[in-house]
């Protein structure tokens, strides 16, 4: 339970992110959701089923065909690609991300649900550790940014795993925003099962000066 008595695997999700300034909100995403599930879907099928030769030769010609396609709306400039169009969708648009939902946040603090494929499993049914990471970094990210407070990049992440984070749950994941000394802000995240800590992070996030990227 939050502190607003809500459970956090009952409240609804907020958006994932955020959408560019000027962009239609519905007209950036419709129908990358569901591409972005079909893809996520793929990728555990692919990580679960036992191939053999045949199928795997088929696989690889469809996935060959898909690129081929793709082919020529491929742009080499960041902006403007549908990835950076799609904020509020689940993951950003991308499938590198594990489905984060953001249930609840203010200027401070942040709580999240999270589920790790078996796409994401390293071994024994933990989650690569190397995951884990990531979605602190995200997260932490995110938070870093609350309050309207201009972009900024990971300076430093020390991660604690304090326990297996296993595959195939729903966990939650909390963040709060400790404190702000002039361009440096360092937050703090917890990802649990249930009751259990299974990682914690620390973070140091730096904003960035007048024309860096």
């Amino acid at each position: 339970m939050n502190d607003r008595g809500q459970s956090i695997f009952d409240a609804p999700a907020v958006p994932s992110w955020w959408v560019p300034d000027g962009q239609d909100e519905q007209e950036s995403t419709v129908g990358y959701g569901e591409m972005m599930d079909a893809m996520r879907t793929l990728q555990e099928r692919i990580t679960t089923a036992v191939l053999d030769a045949t199928l795997v030769a088929e696989v690889t010609r469809d996935l060959e065909d898909l690129s081929r396609r793709l082919g020529p709306s491929v742009t080499g400039q960041e902006s403007g690609r549908s990835d950076e169009l799609v904020g509020n969708v689940l993951g950003r648009g991308q499938t590198l991300i594990p489905p984060i939902e953001i249930v609840a946040e203010g200027e401070t603090w942040l709580e999240a649900r999270i589920h790790f494929g078996n796409y994401y499993r390293g071994s024994n049914g933990a989650v690569h550790g190397g995951t884990i990471p990531l979605v602190f970094d995200d997260v932490l990210g995110r938070l870093s940014l609350s309050g309207n407070r201009p972009v900024a990049r990971t300076a430093y992440m020390h991660v604690d795993f304090r326990s297996i984070t296993p595959v195939g749950r729903l966990l939650t994941l909390e963040a709060r925003f400790e404190r702000e000394e002039g361009r440096k802000r360092c937050v703090r995240g917890w990802l649990r099962d249930g009751e259990r800590l299974c990682a914690e992070a620390e973070a140091l996030f730096v904003q960035l000066r007048p024309g860096q990227p």
